[in-house]
């Protein structure tokens, strides 16, 4: 079982540098709502091509550097909003919750 930390070295420099100070900053800011769930949290984004590119790039290279996270992309019926859902084993909710807490204080 994969340890609860980023293996931010499972990214490439030029990568992770785009990972950490490029799509992680730009997602937060379209984030429009957050959606706390038992094990982990839902994150409301707009449904546009633009904001899917971003969060598919940036899913890809997540699912790299922490293995423990299940993440779910999802499409509201009806021109809904994009969801970007982070869950896992116990544990995996705190993790998310001291990691955002991180990233919004930078």
């Amino acid at each position: 079982m994969s340890p609860f930390a980023c293996n931010a070295l499972a990214l490439s420099p030029e990568v992770r540098k785009r990972h950490f100070e490029e799509l992680g900053p730009a997602l937060l800011k379209l984030k429009r709502s957050t959606r706390e769930l038992p094990d982990g949290y839902e994150f409301e984004l707009p449904a546009d091509n633009r904001t899917y590119q971003l969060l598919t790039e940036w899913a890809f290279q997540e699912r790299l550097c922490c293995p423990f996270l299940d993440i779910g992309l999802r499409f509201d019926r009806e021109s809904g909003p994009l969801w970007l859902r982070l869950t896992g084993r116990p544990g995996t909710k705190q993790f998310i919750k001291e990691e955002f807490e991180v990233a919004n204080s930078r």
